[in-house]
C-alpha cells in the first residue's frame, strides 16, 4: 500500500462504507500480522477492488482508472518497455490530444515519473490503478494465443516428424494455462479429433475454440499433463482424476483439477482452473440487489440456523457461500468446512476435503466437525438423507450451517429436503434463508450500445406486466442493450458474469405452509406476496440497467 494502514482505516471510518466492527477487526489484525489493511479488506470481501481503488485515488488526489474496462492497444502499451512496466507497475493505456495517459500503482514514485517524462513526448496524465488491475493489464503485452502456439510449433516441430524434446510440449501447456487465466477461463478442454487436437476455453460459461494443434503432438501433450498431475503415463484405457499447482508469472499460484477420459480418437482432457484472485467478490459485485443483501445479512448474522444456496452445477453457489464465509471470517469464531473438492483456500478457515477412500464422507466429516466446537459450518453439498439430517440437527444446536443443493428455484428446496426425510417442523425451525441463483453473461462495457426494439419481439417469453414493470418502455418499443463486439470481449459482446437471484427468507407464513405440507408452487406464491423477487424479475432488472441481454437471460433461465 502506498500509504499506511492507519490513514486508510481513518478514511474508511469517516466514509462509513464498511461496518465499524468489521473494519476495526481487520485493522487490528493488520497491526498484528503486518499485512496490508487493503488486502485484508479485499480478502474478506468487505470492499471491492474498484471501490478501494477509488478511495486510494481520492486520498492521493489523482484520478482513478479501471483498466479492465478499457481496450488496451499493444502498440500504445509498448511506449513503456514491458520489463519496466512490470518492475514499476506502469501501464500506458491511451494517447489523445490531452497527452499520454498512464496508470501507476504508485503515482508518488518520482523515479518512475521522471523516467516517463524523458521517455514520452508531450503532456503526461498520471492516474492511479490498483495493483491487481495493473497486473492483469500486463497481459496486454502478450501476443495473440494462436500466434504464440504457431511460433512454438514452427520453431520446434517439423511438418511430418515427431517432437524430439519435451521443450515445446512444456511451453504449449504453460501457454494454455497462462492464456486461459488471462482470459478468465474456468476450464481448458483438450479434445482429440481424427486428424488434430482441438483446444477450447470455457469463458463465462460458454466454450470457445482457441487453437487446433497437430495430431503428432497429442501423445506427448497428454503425457506432460499426466506427469504434472502425478498420474500414470502408461494408463490409457481408464478415467483418471488428478491435480497440480501452477504459477502464473507475476500473479499467483493457481490450483488445476484434471480429468482425463479415453475416447474413440484418443484421451480427452479437461483442466479446471481454480484461481483465487478471480473470486475476490463483494456481495454487490456478485449481483445481489440492496434489498436482497439486507435479507442475506440478517440470515448469516444469526448465531444458528441454515443458509442454503441452490441451483444447477456451475451456477455460482460455491462462490456465494465463500463470499458469506469471508465476511464472517473473524478471529473470535471457529469456521470449519467439509467440501468435495476444496476449491479455494481461505486463510483462517479450517477446510476438510471429502475422501471416500478413507470413508471421510460428508456425513462422517460433518459428525466429526460438530465435535470440534465450531461456530459456523460449511457443508459443500447436501447429497443424501444422512448429511441432511446431521446438518439440520447441527443448525438447531447452536451452529450456523451453510450448504448447497441442486434445485431449480428457492421454493422447490423445501420438497427436496422433505424427500430427504427431514420432518416439516424441523425444516421450518432450522432454515433461515434460501438463495436460488444462475449466472448470466454481462454485456461488454467497451462496446455496449442501446437500441429500441418492438415489444412483440420479446412478448412471447416475457409477459406484458413484466415488460411494463421492469423494462424501459416507450411508444416506439422497449429500450434494450447489447454488445456489438470488440477486442476486449473478443467479438462476443460479453465480458464476465453476474448472478441473478431469488432470496427467500423463512417467514412465519412460509413456516406455516411447510408445516401444512404445501407444495412448491404455493410456497413460491407466498414468498412473492411477501416481497421475494423471482430470478426472472431480478434478471429483467439487470437487463434494464444494461448489464445483460434478454437473450442471455432466457438462455440461462431455460437451462
Amino acid at each position: 500500500m502506498i500509504f499506511g494502514n492507519t490513514e486508510l482505516y481513518n478514511s474508511l471510518l469517516e466514509l462509513g462504507v464498511i461496518d465499524k466492527t468489521l473494519l476495526t477487526d481487520a485493522f487490528e489484525e493488520s497491526k498484528e500480522s503486518g499485512e496490508s489493511l487493503g488486502e485484508l479488506l479485499l480478502q474478506r470481501d468487505l470492499i471491492s477492488d474498484e471501490n478501494l481503488g477509488m478511495l486510494v485515488a481520492d486520498i492521493l488526489k489523482v484520478p482513478f482508472v479501471r483498466l479492465e474496462k478499457m481496450t488496451l492497444d499493444r502498440e500504445i502499451l509498448e511506449k513503456v518497455p514491458e520489463e519496466m512496466a512490470r518492475a514499476r507497475g506502469i501501464i500506458v493505456f491511451k494517447v489523445d490530444i490531452e497527452g499520454t495517459h498512464v496508470a501507476m500503482r504508485n503515482p508518488n514514485d518520482l523515479l518512475s515519473v521522471t523516467f516517463l517524462k524523458k521517455k514520452i513526448d508531450g503532456a503526461l496524465k498520471i492516474y492511479y490503478a490498483t495493483d491487481r488491475d495493473i497486473r492483469n493489464a500486463l497481459f496486454g503485452y502478450r501476443k495473440d494465443v494462436s500466434a504464440v502456439f504457431e511460433e512454438i510449433i514452427n520453431k520446434h516441430v517439423g511438418e511430418a516428424k515427431a517432437v524430439e524434446s519435451d521443450t515445446p510440449i512444456i511451453k504449449i501447456v504453460e501457454t494454455m494455462l497462462i492464456y486461459a487465466y488471462q482470459s478468465r477461463a474456468s476450464d481448458i478442454h483438450v479434445e482429440p479429433m481424427e486428424d488434430s487436437t482441438q483446444v477450447r476455453f470455457r469463458i463465462d460459461g460458454v466454450l470457445h475454440d482457441v487453437i487446433s494443434l497437430p495430431k503428432n503432438l497429442e501423445a506427448q501433450l497428454v503425457s506432460r499433463i499426466k506427469i504434472m498431475s502425478s498420474l500414470p503415463t502408461d494408463e490409457h484405457a481408464m478415467a483418471l482424476d488428478g491435480k497440480f499447482e501452477f504459477e502464473i508469472p507475476d500473479m499467483e499460484r493457481v490450483d488445476v483439477r484434471v480429468s482425463i477420459l479415453p475416447s474413440t480418437n484418443g484421451e480427452r482432457i479437461v483442466m479446471r482452473i481454480l484461481a483465487g484472485n478471480i473470486q475476490q467478490f463483494a456481495l454487490l459485485d456478485l449481483g445481489f440487489s440492496d434489498s436482497d443483501i439486507k435479507k442475506v445479512r440478517e440470515a448469516y448474522s444469526k448465531p444458528y440456523g441454515m443458509v442454503l444456496a441452490t441451483g444447477p452445477t456451475g451456477s455460482g453457489k460455491t462462490t456465494t457461500m465463500y463470499a458469506f464465509l469471508k465476511i464472517m471470517n473473524k478471529r473470535n469464531v471457529n469456521i470449519m468446512t467439509i467440501e468435495d473438492p476444496v476449491e479455494y483456500q481461505i486463510k483462517g478457515i479450517n477446510q476438510i476435503q471429502v475422501n471416500p477412500k478413507t470413508n471421510l464422507t460428508f456425513a462422517v466429516g460433518l459428525k466429526s466437525i460438530v465435535r470440534q466446537d465450531p461456530n459456523i459450518i460449511l457443508v459443500g453439498e447436501i447429497r443424501d438423507e444422512e448429511t441432511a439430517s446431521i446438518a439440520v440437527n447441527a443448525s438447531l444446536t447452536g451452529h450456523l450451517v451453510l450448504s448447497t443443493l441442486h434445485t431449480s428455484d428457492a421454493a422447490t428446496t423445501v420438497p427436496r429436503l422433505l424427500e430427504m426425510k427431514i420432518e416439516p417442523f424441523l425444516l421450518a425451525s432450522s432454515v433461515n434463508l434460501i438463495v436460488a441463483q444462475r449466472l448470466v453473461r454481462k454485456i461488454c462495457t467497451s462496446c455496449r450500445e442501446s437500441e429500441v426494439v418492438d415489444a412483440k419481439m420479446i412478448k412471447g417469453e416475457i409477459t406484458d406486466n413484466l415488460i411494463k414493470k421492469f423494462l424501459e418502455k416507450s411508444k416506439d418499443g422497449v429500450r434494450l442493450y447489447k454488445g456489438k463486439g470488440c477486442s476486449v470481449c473478443r467479438g462476443t459482446g460479453y465480458v464476465g458474469r453476474v448472478g441473478i437471484y431469488e432470496v427467500m427468507p423463512m417467514t412465519e407464513a412460509i413456516r406455516e405452509a411447510i408445516m401444512a405440507k404445501k407444495d412448491a408452487d404455493e410456497i413460491k406464491k407466498i414468498a412473492v406476496k411477501e416481497g421475494m423477487t423471482t430470478m426472472l424479475e431480478d434478471g429483467l432488472s439487470k437487463v434494464k440497467l444494461g448489464q445483460t441481454t434478454v437473450d442471455e437471460l432466457l438462455r440461462v433461465i431455460k437451462e
